[in-house]
């Protein structure tokens, strides 16, 4: 069903309009406003998969009711109804957003052909909506406690935009997975999202890694190579533990920050980058910057968004999803049958110290579902979690 809303203060040409358009096809379902005030109130409450606005109306006139609807609820086609005096400003409403415009005494293949594609539009807009806020099951973020909602909240609001964004918290807690969902609900989803484990590479070869390098510039350079900013372009480069990078390549890391450039090592050739900064610690930067570990210019560069990613014993009202999940998730990898857990093996694993937070609690599960029978008791549990 298509609802579609026509803003007209001519009652004779809604009634026209209303009619060509229920006769064409009855999953329309067709409303009618007689001026753009009652029009914009109609949207505001209920919503439409198009809307017809005439351009010349008194209180409000067609121009003032398209910015309105733009603002209020961007994804509505609308087309734009206009009298033989009025055509210039209908192609002007086409730069405002407006998706077509029909003239009057409307025509009736014409008309129907806007219709019909505007609402094609329409589909496509949702659809592709909906695309976005689904997340890769391999990055879904499991747990209803008030920090995952928050991070979750946080991540919504966040995501459509470039700022920077800073995550702390423990090992093992998913400051990954609050990374991927950001690229993934992001205008830069089809761009790259690049990993980078600052605390994996040696300090010697991070600023190759980042930044790439030219051939001969250290040994074992033999040949040019691109760096990891580069390979982000259009894209989210992830810093994992940021606390652990060199002073110099901070130094670098702040540059291209400022200035959306980067060079590669040995050069001075200034590389242009657009790229989304996403980085992250376990670390507690501020005693790092007090003992001269990190650049407190680059932590306030960075630290535009701070989420905080707590640890799995601060939010223990979420273990059972996670079992639940780490169950299926395991099952279909071993292409074997999902096993459930009692509800008092449940219970115990809620109440264990789970120093290595979310990761323990994984390796925990797959071993329960190795090891116990079709349903995990809380035998099961006593004799292998610990193990």
């Amino acid at each position: 069903m298509s609802k579609i809303l026509i803003i007209e203060d001519e009652a004779a040409i809604r009634r026209v309009l209303k009619k060509i358009i229920s006769e064409e096809n009855d999953t329309y379902q067709v409303e009618e406003a007689e001026d753009g005030l009652v029009g914009i109130a109609m949207i505001s409450k209920s919503d439409f998969d198009l809307v017809l606005c005439d351009i010349k109306m008194p209180k409000m006139d067609g121009v003032e009711v398209l910015e309105k609807i733009k603002k209020l609820k961007p994804e509505i086609p609308v087309v734009m109804i206009s009298g033989h005096g009025d055509l210039d400003t209908a192609v002007n409403t086409m730069r405002l957003g407006a998706f077509d415009y029909i003239s009057k005494p409307p025509d009736l293949n014409r008309l129907l052909n806007t219709v019909r594609n505007a609402l094609d539009k329409k589909e496509l807009v949702v659809e592709n909506k909906l695309l976005k806020k689904k997340v890769s099951k391999k990055y879904e973020m499991i747990g209803e406690s008030d920090a995952i909602s928050h991070i979750k909240a946080m991540i919504e609001k966040v995501a459509p935009t470039d700022a920077r964004v800073f995550i702390t918290g423990p090992n093992g807690t998913g400051k990954e997975l609050v990374a991927h969902w950001i690229h993934e609900k992001s205008e830069r989803t089809k761009g790259p999202m690049i990993e980078v484990n600052c605390a994996a590479i040696p300090s010697e070869l991070i600023e190759s890694e980042l930044f790439g390098h030219k051939k001969g510039s250290f040994t074992g350079a033999n040949k040019d190579r691109a760096g990891k900013f580069e390979a982000a372009n259009g894209g989210t480069i992830f810093l994992d533990e940021i606390g652990d990078m060199s002073l110099s390549a901070q130094a670098k890391v702040l540059r291209a920050l400022q200035e959306n450039k980067i060079s590669r090592v040995g050069s001075d050739k200034d590389i242009k980058v657009d790229v989304r900064v996403v980085a992250a610690t376990n670390k507690d930067l501020k005693k790092e910057i007090s003992k001269g570990n990190f650049r407190e210019d680059l932590y306030h560069r960075l630290a535009v968004i701070l989420i905080h990613v707590p640890a799995l014993n601060d939010r223990r009202e979420d273990i059972p999803l996670l079992i639940n999940f780490f169950a299926k998730q395991i099952a279909n990898e071993q292409g074997t049958i999902e096993k459930s857990f009692s509800d008092k093996a449940i219970k115990l694993l809620q109440n264990y110290d789970w120093t290595g937070n979310i990761r323990e609690l994984r390796n925990v599960v797959e071993r329960l579902i190795i090891l116990g029978e079709k349903e995990v008791s809380e035998n099961d549990v006593k004799l292998f979690a610990s193990k």
